[in-house]
């Protein structure tokens, strides 16, 4: 039988309130917080859950939660509110391990998307689920990226970022090299001085990386110079650009895992 909490001020509460509001906190303390029954059922599948907390109303709705690992609590509603902060919570919120992956994990023949200083972080979870949806085999956000482990960032990736790998880089253009050296090719979005995407060739047997950059600024020069190749996505003139996550999508479909394979 689950443990009762009713008091808004237990210890525990608040530290599931600390990881959820704080990266550094996540980061230090290695986990990410989760909401909602879906999410947090979705990621479970790929990272550990530690800790759960549900409202008697949410476990009754999904009984399967308590088959997940990791210890369990009810919670009344108060405090669920709290834990959501906000009015009509979902009821169900996880604490999950911070999933433990370095460059060195990306392997020749993979198909990766790479994110340079993506900062709204409902870009970088739709870009990470884009990349999931594509067969892609992992995304390497550079460091002032949103946290991809992050409240929005989490719910707009739907999980996804718990079914692929996910590497945080301090340095793009050497995260690229790296990719390079392992003979992945390497493609990066850019404006200016590059080739449509339709023309984009290259030898993409060993896998390639789509390099996607900042909302405003898109990537820097460093990065795009450290790129194989760069490409446009041809569009109307009545635009200037797409939105980072709809040029990712149409990127890593037109790049999706089986086309060079």
């Amino acid at each position: 039988m689950a443990e009762m909490i009713s008091s808004r001020e237990n210890a525990k509460i608040k530290y599931a309130c600390k990881l959820q509001q704080s990266p550094a906190f996540r980061e230090k303390e290695k986990l990410f917080f989760a909401e909602g029954p879906k999410l947090c059922l979705e990621l479970a599948k790929g990272c550990k859950n530690t800790v759960l907390y549900y409202t008697q109303r949410a476990v009754e709705q999904y009984p399967q939660l308590t088959e997940l690992d990791g210890v369990q609590y009810i919670v009344s509603e108060p405090v669920a509110e709290k834990l959501a902060g906000v009015p009509s919570p979902q009821g169900v919120f996880g604490l999950f391990e911070l999933p433990e992956v370095s460059i060195s994990d990306l392997k020749p023949k993979g198909h990766y998307l790479c994110l340079e200083a993506v900062q709204d972080p409902g870009n970088v979870g739709t870009l990470i689920r884009s990349g999931a949806a594509f067969g892609f085999d992992g995304v390497t956000c550079s460091k002032k990226c949103a946290s991809p482990f992050g409240e929005k960032a989490l719910r707009a990736s739907m999980g996804a970022a718990g079914r692929i790998p996910v590497v945080q880089v301090e340095n793009m253009p050497q995260a690229v090299e790296h990719l390079r050296q392992i003979g992945v090719f390497t493609v990066a979005a850019a404006l200016y001085n590059s080739r449509p995407l339709e023309e984009a060739k290259g030898p993409f047997s060993n896998g390639v990386a789509v390099v996607i950059g900042n909302e405003g600024q898109g990537l820097t020069q460093d990065t795009i110079e450290a790129c194989d190749i760069a490409v446009r996505i041809p569009i109307s003139q009545q635009v200037e650009s797409l939105n980072a996550a709809a040029a990712g999508a149409v990127l890593t479909w037109h790049f999706r895992k089986g086309d060079y394979t």
